[in-house]
């Protein structure tokens, strides 16, 4: 059973393209008044239709978030969910990832969804409403290169978590999504960036870990030209708004579903030779799979613009 949309409010961050914007469609079709979260006047323009007004928004900006409140606040419809889509994908090895890479990725993949959550809480605590945070599998999963990706991840699962039993008395619901590989923007520019940031390894850090890299990106092309069209991850979104009672968690994708039934009854090692046979074939030609200790970890798909 769904919710009625008549009169009622859902935010979404990272609405310029990708599943954002695919959401925003579908729950705007489905009678929602959306306001979408964009960085840029342009993707502003092209997202601006019936049902969908655009708010510029870059969530590790305090004021911008106090403005969408504010937004929020002054419109006599309810909001109905706050869908934090916003995120960025940045790979690179432990030892080899800057620290300002670290702390950039955590500050739009987790803090700043915390932020938007608090400055609209008090809104859905009113209309109790609900926050659907979209993760990934790689919020269950850390593949190898995908530490800081992964990490906040991670950490946004347990926020949710924690959210979710603190607001559920008080009759606000909290849901997660976690997509696999879904065929947005997103994977090319985690390539663009893995390449940059892999220009300017060390020496040795190139050594160990170059053929690893260039493995991982082979694989997050190859997964994101066969996932999920955005418009199909928009629906799981829109089911995890609109359901009357929905689930604490939902997964997109034929992918992400096997590999949480993988890891939920593989040990660790079984699991990483597992995942090491299917990262094997895209290794660069000539280098063979074992050239990096970190071979049983192989990279994973993702998803969102």
């Amino acid at each position: 059973m769904t919710t009625s949309s008549e009169q009622k409010l859902v935010v979404i961050t990272g609405a310029s393209t990708g599943m954002g914007a695919a959401a925003a469609r579908e729950l705007a079709r489905q009678g929602f008044h959306v306001l979408a979260g964009v960085r840029r006047d342009r993707d502003a323009d092209a997202i601006r239709s019936t049902g969908i007004e655009p708010v510029i928004l870059d969530i590790t900006r305090s004021e911008q978030v106090e403005a969408l409140a504010a937004r929020v606040a002054d419109d006599p419809r309810a909001p109905h969910a706050l869908v934090n889509n916003a995120g960025i994908q940045v790979n690179g090895p432990v030892e080899a990832l800057p620290m300002a890479e670290w702390r950039r990725v955590f500050e739009v993949n987790l803090f700043g969804h915390i932020a938007v959550t608090q400055a609209l809480l008090p809104a859905l605590l009113r209309s109790k409403g609900r926050v659907v945070n979209i993760s990934s599998v790689g919020g269950k999963f850390a593949m190898a290169t995908y530490g800081a990706y992964a990490g906040s991840k991670f950490a946004l699962e347990a926020v949710s978590d924690s959210l979710r039993r603190e607001v559920a008395p008080l009759g606000v619901q909290v849901v997660v999504v976690e997509p696999g590989g879904v065929r947005t923007e997103i994977a090319a520019r985690g390539v663009a960036t893995a390449n940059d940031l892999a220009a300017r390894m060390t020496p040795d850090q190139e050594a160990r870990y170059g053929s690893l890299v260039e493995a991982n990106n082979a694989l997050m092309a190859s997964g994101t030209a066969s996932g999920l069209t955005a418009d199909a991850a928009a629906r799981v979104i829109a089911k995890a708004v609109t359901t009357r009672k929905p689930r604490t968690r939902y997964t997109a994708g034929r992918d992400a579903a096997l590999i949480m039934r993988l890891g939920r009854f593989l040990p660790d090692r079984t699991l990483d030779r597992v995942l090491a046979t299917n990262l094997r074939r895209h290794h660069p030609k000539g280098v063979p799979s074992t050239a990096t200790p970190h071979r049983a970890v192989p990279g994973a798909t993702d998803r969102k613009a």
